[in-house]
């Protein structure tokens, strides 16, 4: 990059810190101290404003750079005023869900009897329970059904229940995203696949072949409480409807082509699972009546069950693929288990925002949801690189945050770039944020929060033009080097 800091500038940087002169003879006169020259050890780098100037992002950008350990800041911009902080919400939820569940808490998914077995049948309901695991997935409910099999289960005399009541029930993350957004479905406390199935297909002489599945890399059970129908029309490529218990979606002919794929978002979560199962249990000879959602917790005898990775694994995975569902499944799960009354998301996020008011200073967190997908949420980025200063956080979040890699000005990533940035991306249309850490050849960490967003941007955005809005990928692109330069000038200021 034209601003940019190259490998040997860094290198020796840190070289002339350590090196001390050495002779093979004593000097034959005596050193007399001189002055030290103006500017010596300080580097050329812009400052914050021209960056900012140059960058043509539009609306505000807030930052703030730290030093780990100490906690000081060294630099800031802005950096009191609370922005959107997107995704990078989901960093403050997995130290809270790390906080109040534990790195080795797993989810529990059971099936459960509620009568006797005899002669292989139940003398009673199946319940399919649901226990908050947001990665339950088709390969997992295949390997319950199994499991059912396994202890002796042939038949069952009543009901099959499904129940996702361990958590809040809510339609969709955001009311504001489009219908079909994959990233935007339904919670429960039983949700199957990130509660999206698959809708797949392909042009044949009559016309398409249509298909709606859970599918897995192992399993591709089709499903009824998703429908789709083709429409002759252009626009809007999907819509959707709730008829009954099942999820009506239609599609426009003319955006198909000859084939393709998307994962939709489920509305029905404990049927869509329920189903699923029922799929599963069939295949082991094992029949089923048609799911029921029960609304009581079921009680009863544990006839197979489904354990989680741990929690620590579960949010790294969360923070590398950005998953919305599992920042709202495990930012419910540990404000209840904090104790809160939680019947939204809503009111979870305030459970968290107090929890981040109370114990890490965090004062003007207004988040709405734990994902950040919610545009209404607020966080200012001095506060938040604060709380990643602290070598406590630092230590718990720091591993398990992505690598961020840098590009040389070929817009390829940089792989021999002396720094190293461990962090978590947002981004919404208009809004775009990082926050981490920096390390480097020197010896200081710094921990740092960029939040930018074009807010009256997105406060025009109606309808299909929420999708792909003109000027947003800009805007993006014009972010992301920002943030590059901006996390070269502190390493190189600031010795990282």
């Amino acid at each position: 990059m034209s601003n940019g800091v190259s490998r040997r500038v860094f290198l020796g940087l840190a070289a002339a810190g350590l090196a001390t002169p050495s002779w093979a003879n004593p000097p034959s006169r005596s050193l007399r101290p001189v002055p030290r020259p103006d500017g010596l050890g300080t580097v050329n780098m812009p400052g914050i404003e021209r960056l900012l100037n140059d960058a043509g992002v539009s609306g505000k950008v807030s930052v703030a750079v730290a030093r780990v350990g100490d906690g000081k800041i060294l630099e800031s911009h802005g950096a009191q005023s609370a922005q959107p902080p997107a995704s990078v919400a989901k960093a403050l939820t997995a130290l809270y869900a790390l906080r109040y569940l534990g790195p080795s808490h797993r989810f529990l998914t059971k099936v459960v009897a509620t009568g006797p077995l005899k002669n292989g049948v139940v003398q009673g309901d199946l319940v399919l329970r649901g226990g908050g695991d947001p990665t339950l997935d088709t390969n997992a409910v295949a390997d319950l059904a199994r499991s059912l099999k396994a202890a002796g289960v042939t038949g069952v005399k009543g009901r099959f229940l499904v129940w996702g009541g361990a958590m809040a029930r809510v339609a969709r993350i955001d009311k504001k995203q489009p219908d079909h957004a994959g990233y935007n479905p339904a919670v429960s406390g039983l949700s199957l696949n990130y509660n999206r199935v698959h809708f797949e297909w392909k042009r044949s002489a009559s016309g398409y072949v249509t298909s709606m599945d859970a599918r897995s890399n192992k399993y591709r059970p089709d499903v009824t409480v998703a429908k789709m129908k083709i429409s002759n029309r252009d626009v809007p490529v999907y819509t959707y409807k709730a008829v009954g218990k099942e999820d009506h979606w239609t599609v426009a002919r003319s955006a198909l082509a000859n084939g393709g794929a998307r994962w939709l978002p489920v509305r029905q979560p404990e049927l869509y699972a329920g189903e699923v199962f029922r799929t599963m249990a069939r295949s082991h000879g094992i029949v089923l009546k048609a799911p029921k959602v029960t609304q009581g917790a079921p009680s009863g005898t544990v006839v197979a069950q489904h354990q989680s990775p741990d929690l620590r694994t579960i949010l790294k995975g969360m923070l590398k693929y950005s998953t919305n569902i599992t920042a709202e499944m495990v930012g419910m799960a540990a404000s209840l288990a904090r104790g809160a009354q939680v019947s939204s998301l809503k009111t979870s996020a305030q459970a968290m925002n107090l929890w981040a008011a109370e114990t890490l200073g965090m004062q003007s967190a207004r988040l709405v949801d734990h994902s950040g997908l919610g545009e209404a949420s607020r966080m200012r980025a001095d506060e938040f690189a604060l709380v990643l200063a602290q070598a406590s956080q630092q230590k718990v979040l720091q591993p398990i945050l992505k690598d961020i890699a840098l590009r040389g000005d070929n817009g390829r990533v940089n792989k021999g770039h002396p720094l190293e940035v461990k962090a978590k991306t947002g981004t919404l249309h208009f809004v775009s944020a990082l926050a981490g850490y920096i390390s480097g050849p020197g010896n200081t960490e710094l921990a740092f929060a960029i939040f930018g967003a074009d807010v009256s941007a997105r406060e025009r955005l109606i309808g299909p033009d929420r999708e792909r809005p003109k000027g947003a990928r800009t805007y993006n692109s014009r972010s992301k080097k920002l943030q590059q330069k901006l996390i070269e000038r502190w390493g190189a200021v600031y010795r990282a």
